[in-house]
């Protein structure tokens, strides 16, 4: 009854629900980010306008279930500037995700160098102790023969010698007062 007394029939009805309708929408564009608009961010908005909506036909005997955008229509310019819009706020998302990604291997690069130079410089410090034992342990091993047959050890270390200083097929000449000629002609 209150609908046939405000607003008389169903045209008029049509034409006044488009008109705030439609305004409500235009406000929400404009004052929403056209990408809020297009993505899972316009429940909000659209529940927004269904509720104003619901406000300004009270009166007429109308009741509002559901507004919804089926389709966002813009002028070509509009449209253009909205994609290029688009398009900057994604690249700028790309953009960060990839600083963030060059920034996060650079951490673990620079953990990875660091573990490995511990780990290196351990091997290193293992090796080089590994090293002195057994050069304490050669040293030792000569000092013991030094005590026991110097003559032998003077000999030995006379042809250690001769072998790190001559290559292969050098010929030498000795005197008969060298070391070495007196073990070769009387080898004891």
């Amino acid at each position: 009854l209150q609908f046939f007394q405000t607003i008389h029939d169903t045209p008029r009805a049509n034409a006044r629900l488009d008109a705030i309708i439609s305004s409500l929408l235009r406000e929400a564009v404009a004052s929403h980010d056209q990408s809020d608009i297009i993505t899972e961010k316009r429940e909000p908005i659209m529940a927004e306008v269904e509720k104003e909506a619901r406000k300004k036909v009270e009166g007429f005997g109308i009741k509002i279930v559901d507004v919804r955008i089926k389709r966002t229509d813009f002028p070509r310019e509009i449209a253009e500037s909205i994609y290029a819009r688009m398009r900057a706020e994604r690249q700028r998302i790309s953009k960060r995700y990839r600083s963030e990604g060059a920034e996060n291997q650079l951490k673990i690069k620079a953990i990875t160098d660091k573990e490995s130079a511990i780990i290196i410089a351990e091997a290193k410090r293992q090796s080089e102790l590994i090293r002195g034992q057994g050069d304490a342990g050669a040293i030792k091993i000569y000092a013991d023969a030094l005590k026991r047959d110097p003559e032998f050890y003077s000999f030995l270390k006379s042809l250690q010698i001769y072998r790190d200083s001559l290559q292969d097929g050098t010929k030498i000449v000795l005197s008969t007062d060298s070391s070495l000629f007196q073990y070769l002609e009387s080898p004891k």
